[in-house]
């Protein structure tokens, strides 16, 4: 099979968008962050005549605390998120109405978990806001040369991937979380990110019937450099331990083997030397061999 140019390959994606795109909103579920946010625990800081955060407000443990700082820059960071992906399907495109719908349902993540973090003060508001702010300058590959050789397929693959991680990261984070509120917020972020995963991997199915032999080089270079949630924020150090276990090496095989199922790799046939060896690679992933 031929490997098609990027404005081939983008031709070719488009015309799976109509049905991927409903499908998207079918499993899409609707909800707004200030109503799962207990206002009825707020109370002003000392800017406007209140008390400061103290160690002592936090009613959540270091795990908890971590897991809930190190998600929510992920998800402030869904500016350098949506850059990447602008690359190739930019928002004055047909591609508009799908990018645009991902943006603003991620969008309200970082919302409803900053709001609940200040609200019940599960940590300090000023030492978040200064993490915020040195993350987003920072960004997600925002750099030439972070973004040089990403084609089409290749930002498909890193966002399948992310939000895939995503929904992990929520799953171990909930295993520590004791408040209900907290638990139905992360529910509604968890849903949102399945859906979203399952998006992505849905353009990676329509890569694969255009081009598999670019759709397989880009899942395998995806999987291959996975960043764990947190694992680039500065000066994390001394917190990181708190979360060492909630991505490991298991959960990345299982984003490998969900992968390897969906794409039916263990049946593709007809690649080159170079997208055999990456399909290989992704099957040894997927069976924890990587």
């Amino acid at each position: 099979m031929a490997v098609l140019s990027n404005e081939d390959l983008i031709n070719a994606l488009e015309k799976a968008l109509p049905e991927i795109s409903e499908e998207h909103a079918e499993g899409a579920i609707s909800w707004t962050p200030s109503d799962w946010v207990p206002w009825d625990l707020g109370r002003n800081f000392a800017f406007l005549g209140g008390d400061d955060y103290v160690p002592a407000d936090s009613k959540v443990s270091d795990t908890v605390a971590t897991g809930l700082l190190a998600l929510l820059l992920s998800k402030d960071n869904l500016p350098s998120f949506h850059r990447v992906l602008a690359i190739h399907f930019p928002v004055f495109s047909d591609w508009r109405q799908l990018v645009g719908v991902w943006t603003a349902e991620d969008n309200r993540h970082s919302l409803v978990l900053r709001d609940y973090l200040v609200v019940t003060r599960a940590m300090d508001p000023v030492e978040a806001e200064n993490f915020r702010r040195i993350h987003v300058v920072a960004g997600w590959r925002q750099t030439p040369e972070a973004v040089a050789d990403l084609g089409p397929m290749d930002v498909l693959a890193l966002l399948a991937v992310h939000e895939n991680q995503c929904v992990a990261f929520v799953d171990s984070l909930l295993a520590h979380v004791e408040d209900d509120t907290l638990k139905q917020i992360l529910g509604k972020v968890r849903t949102d990110d399945a859906v979203q995963a399952a998006t992505f991997q849905a353009f990676l199915m329509a890569g694969m019937v255009a081009d598999q032999e670019t759709t397989v080089l880009a899942v395998d270079r995806a999987l291959a450099g996975i960043e764990h949630i947190g694992s680039d924020i500065a000066d994390f150090d001394d917190r990181r331990d708190f979360i060492a276990d909630f991505e490991d090496v298991s959960t990345d095989s299982a984003i490998a083997a969900k992968f390897a199922q969906e794409l039916k790799l263990d049946s593709v046939q007809e690649l080159s030397e170079e997208a055999e060896a990456a399909r290989q690679r992704i099957l040894a992933r997927a069976a924890g061999q990587a």
